[in-house]
């Protein structure tokens, strides 16, 4: 296969069941869209339902919309218990929802925005929903990281939620580790549970989506005249997380982007992230805290 990888590389995804966090919009919605194409069940899982069923609309194809609010733990097992009830199997499970560069502010059940968001919640709904897909041959979890997981970045498990001191760059590069550090981390489990899932990992490159409209008035500023240069579609976008999520050769533990200078943009290939990405330590002590904040306990 190429390695000039394309959405029409996308094998054909009839019979299968896909859910997609954050897909009203921007790469969630590209990435719905694509798999909708090529003939997936797709749920939209948003916490609008109303911008969810137009996003449905635009994806086409037997697109559906699942109410999901990240931010809050209630939701996310309302939102799991439907889709479990819904659907016997699940054959791709899609993290992509999530927030950057936001001012402090906390979540329903009072953990910081971006690492409720972006990672204690999509951990939650992995948890729950990891026995639909454990049976199923060749499933998949799919998390969307970022290239900020390098910058300012850090687990700060003696201030996780960023009480004592906030920085918000700081905040989203420590949520988009938890990302990988989750990926690498279940695929250890998935792996010794001798189960076909497999768990990866992907990010987008510098994508011209809305997820920056929480920046600082001068990044925005900057970016706005620069994106000519250094950022590309949502649909170009999403492919790492395309690739991630059908591509046959793929194993379990990779991490997907773009293959042009500094991972901005490209065709999705993989690539590698942080050196303390890969800390085993981290790794485990991250998902016990995890458990331990959202109550979930995983099968594997």
């Amino acid at each position: 296969m190429s390695t000039r990888w394309t959405e029409q590389h996308v094998p054909d995804q009839r019979g299968r069941v896909a859910v997609v966090t954050g897909a009203n919009t921007g790469l969630g919605l590209e990435t719905a869209r694509v798999l909708a194409a090529r003939g997936a069940t797709v749920v939209l899982a948003v916490r609008d339902p109303a911008k969810g069923r137009a996003a449905a609309a635009r994806a086409g194809g037997d697109a559906r919309v699942q109410e999901l609010d990240l931010t809050s733990l209630e939701s996310v097992r309302a939102a799991a218990a439907a889709l479990r009830e819904a659907h016997p199997r699940i054959d791709l499970l899609v993290n992509n929802a999530g927030v950057m560069y936001t001012p402090r502010s906390t979540t329903r059940d009072g953990f910081e925005l971006q690492l409720g968001t972006n990672h204690l919640g999509h951990f939650a709904l992995t948890g729950l929903l990891l026995d639909r897909l454990l049976p199923v041959p060749g499933s998949r979890v799919v998390t969307v990281s970022s290239v900020g997981h390098r910058i300012r970045a850090a687990i700060r498990f003696d201030d996780l939620q960023g009480e004592r001191s906030y920085c918000r760059v700081g905040a989203y590069g420590q949520s988009k580790l938890a990302n990988l550090m989750f990926t690498y981390e279940l695929q250890r489990r998935l792996a010794a549970h001798g189960t076909t899932t497999v768990a990866v990992a992907a990010h987008p490159g510098a994508s011209s989506t809305e997820l920056a409209r929480n920046a600082p008035a001068a990044v925005r500023f900057a970016a706005d005249r620069l994106a000519p240069l250094l950022t590309q579609p949502a649909a170009a976008g999403a492919l790492p997380t395309l690739r991630a999520a059908t591509d046959p050769a793929v194993l379990g533990g990779q991490y997907y982007g773009p293959d042009g200078p500094g991972e901005v943009r490209g065709h999705p290939v993989v690539v590698t992230s942080s050196p303390q990405s890969y800390d085993l330590g981290l790794q485990q002590r991250l998902w016990t805290v995890s458990e331990e904040l959202t109550g979930v306990r995983f099968p594997v």
